[in-house]
């Protein structure tokens, strides 16, 4: 397959078998539904009888008292007790196979590219961090949700995308099926890539 080069446009080859593959629907739903959900902290938490500070010590001598009997002062029916049933931290993870992830991304890269919102470029960078610069080298193409992904991030260029709304930078180790399907363009640059397909192979 052969992808034009923004800049210089020369053409690049890069492989069918990664980039040319067909939309997989319900596995990029389930890659999706998987990553939302594995970013749930499930922190929720309260302390039972055993985890809230107090003495274990028998409040007072089991008969003779006249009150009633008492075993503990963390009870549950005490004030600043243990709750009865207390809620824990839950995980959320669901396991995805490598396999599937990879396939996910194919999909996802073919799928960019056939609806032309892939854009690769033979250097994406800018001489100093200034937003103006950015504008420039982005006049052609759409302002409204930008990924760049590049090999090594550029401080110029992540210091001028700061103010520009909507606007992600990320490396090629930290792409994500997220970023890349609500992205409207997809920018990278040659040796991105070929890294991506190295990757996905």
């Amino acid at each position: 397959m052969e992808l034009l080069l923004q800049d210089t446009k020369n053409s690049i080859t890069v492989s069918d078998s990664i980039f040319g593959c067909y939309f997989n629907e319900s596995l990029i739903h389930q890659i999706i539904v998987s990553y939302a959900t594995n970013k749930r902290q499930g922190t929720k938490a309260q302390k039972n009888r055993s985890e809230v500070s107090g003495s274990g010590r028998k409040p007072w001598k089991q008969k003779g008292t006249g009150r009633a009997r008492a075993g503990s002062i963390r009870s549950p029916i005490w004030r600043s007790g243990g709750v009865t049933f207390a809620a824990k931290p839950k995980k959320y993870n669901q396991k995805i196979n490598k396999k599937m992830y990879k396939g996910a991304l194919k999909s996802i890269f073919s799928e960019l590219i056939r609806q032309d919102r892939l854009k690769i470029f033979k250097k994406f960078d800018i001489d100093q961090p200034k937003t103006k610069l950015l504008k420039k080298k982005l006049e052609n193409i759409s302002f409204n949700n930008i990924l760049i992904i590049t090999d090594i991030i550029d401080n110029n260029l992540l210091l001028s995308s700061r103010s520009m709304n909507k606007i992600n930078i990320c490396c090629v180790n930290n792409i994500n099926p997220m970023f890349l399907i609500s992205s409207n363009q997809v920018i990278t640059t040659y040796k991105s890539i070929k890294n991506i397909e190295e990757k996905l192979r």
